[in-house]
């Protein structure tokens, strides 16, 4: 038996145990989930607790949130006045609790949504293909349940990350703009990935009124929704737009403070984050932190991005993939990530010492051909000596 069916061996007892040993799954995943016969889709669904580690209550606890997304759908895709004896106020009434008003001040976050989704990993068809599981109520309404119809076709080219007051974020955008004419709604009947995705953004921001939508979720939640879409097993694949979400809504709990720029200087906020990763190279490459230092290279030109976005837009999406194995199996929840930072910086140290500050900021900004193997074992090797160094009170 080779070393790869011994992986696959023990990750299926890990997972056909009657209580699932949380430690042991950590630690297999950490090392990356095998892309085959739905492991990943169950393992993230486990990893991000959306599944209890008791597997008699699987049944049970996808079969009720399951019923109430979509309760949540019935009641939050409605336009004012379809429901046949509904009360309801006139479109251009101003009083706050105008049901008109909600429905177009929804509007405004659902255009930043649905030009964010119509953009999403343009590099693959996926998004563009057609689902095969549609959402009956939205297909079948004659246009009228489809949210990309309440916005109107104009499109803004924007960074993926906006974040005023902290710098700057992207100091110069890709050139190739995929057209939006590309992400055309279907035809009555079916619906393509994006508009899926689209709708769970919707949700998510409605449930959400304190955050609401901010730019860049979209680069979180297209990993988990490629994951469970294109799940082998079909009675998880059939169900992924409502366990997306949940799932999403998990881990937009445990980084949601990376969004709300008001928290930005807190512990959990984002500005901290960033200043751990400059503390970590400056432990580990002192030469490459002074440089950038010298050369004025601030950490918001490059890993805000990196940490916002849990590197969803550094690398492509299989390597994203196998980066939040890592990363949703660190007990210490994205203390690796910043480990991976500080590796990627380290990796390309001799083109960072070579250059000048336009040069540093593009090779940040548009990181280099680096194998991902290479990347994650630099960042376990600097995670293990950060630990020894910690036990030992260093």
């Amino acid at each position: 038996m080779s070393s790869y069916d011994l992986r696959l061996k023990d990750l299926d007892q890990v997972l056909e145990s009657e209580v699932i040993d949380l430690s042991k799954l950590r630690e297999f995943c950490f090392n990356g989930i095998p892309d085959i016969k739905g492991y990943r889709s169950l393992c993230w669904r486990l990893l991000l607790n959306y599944l209890p580690c008791d597997r008699n209550k699987w049944d049970e606890q996808l079969d009720h949130h399951r019923k109430l997304y979509q309760q949540w759908l019935d009641e939050i895709l409605v336009t004012p006045g379809s429901i046949d004896n509904e009360e309801c106020d006139h479109p251009l009434s101003e009083d706050p609790n105008s049901k008109w008003n909600t429905f177009f001040k929804d509007n405004q976050a659902l255009t930043q949504i649905d030009k964010d989704v119509r953009r999403l990993h343009p590099e693959l068809s996926f998004f563009q293909q057609a689902t095969d599981y549609p959402l009956p109520i939205v297909v079948y309404s004659c246009g009228t349940k489809r949210l990309n119809r309440r916005v109107g076709m104009h499109f803004l080219n924007s960074a993926n990350v906006v974040r005023k007051g902290l710098g700057i974020v992207k100091i110069s955008q890709k050139s190739e703009q995929t057209s939006t004419s590309e992400f055309k709604p279907l035809e009555e009947g079916s619906e393509a990935h994006w508009e899926v995705v689209e709708r769970i953004l919707f949700v998510y921001c409605k449930l959400n009124p304190g955050q609401g939508y901010v730019q860049g979720m979209n680069e979180i939640i297209g990993p988990i929704y490629y994951c469970f879409a294109t799940d082998p097993i079909i009675k998880m694949k059939e169900h992924a737009e409502a366990d997306c979400f949940f799932v999403f809504t998990n881990l937009m709990s445990e980084i949601r403070d990376f969004f709300i720029k008001t928290l930005d200087e807190t512990d959990t906020g984002i500005v901290n984050m960033m200043r751990k990763v400059t503390d970590r190279l400056k432990e580990n490459d002192p030469v490459v932190h002074s440089y950038l230092v010298k050369n004025e290279i601030y950490p918001q030109y490059y890993s805000f991005r990196w940490l916002t976005l849990l590197l969803s837009q550094e690398f492509s999406l299989p390597e994203v993939l196998r980066i939040w194995d890592s990363l949703f199996s660190d007990s210490q929840r994205f203390s690796f990530l910043i480990d991976i930072c500080c590796a990627m910086i380290i990796l390309i140290r001799d083109q960072i010492l070579a250059g000048d500050f336009s040069t540093i900021v593009k090779l940040l900004q548009n990181y280099p051909n680096v194998e991902m193997r290479v990347i994650l074992n630099k960042a376990a090797e600097l995670s293990s000596k950060n630990r020894d160094e910690e036990s030992s009170g260093i």
